[in-house]
């Protein structure tokens, strides 16, 4: 299950812990960023049982864990991930257009 708005101190230990109380823990993966290394605020956590998911997330949305609030419900695959890929060339093109937008600026501010 998806674990949102986590404070970026959270460990895997202590979402094990928080989660144990409501099932069996199978897996804790907190999502970190790829070039820093640090938590970006949100892991899965995969239960015993789908009972044991639904006992978690009844028990633990919405409630406060080190001082934010979670928002936790049922991971749904990202099947959008491709689209994505084409999402990011549109973003070089936006690249492109900044050069542009940048050379604007220049010619803007030798007329003053």
């Amino acid at each position: 299950m998806y674990v949102g708005n986590l404070s970026y101190d959270t460990t895997d230990s202590d979402l094990r812990e928080l989660f144990e109380a409501h099932g069996s823990v199978t897996d804790v993966f907190i999502v970190k960023d790829r070039e820093s290394g640090r938590p970006r605020g949100f892991a899965f956590v995969s239960m015993g049982t789908a009972e044991e998911m639904n006992a978690a997330i009844e028990g633990l949305n919405g409630e406060e864990f080190l001082g934010r609030a979670l928002t936790i419900n049922e991971a749904r695959p990202r099947e959008e991930r491709p689209q994505g890929g084409g999402g990011g060339y549109g973003g070089g093109g936006g690249g492109r257009g900044g050069f542009n937008r940048g050379g604007d600026r220049g010619g803007r501010g030798g007329d003053r």
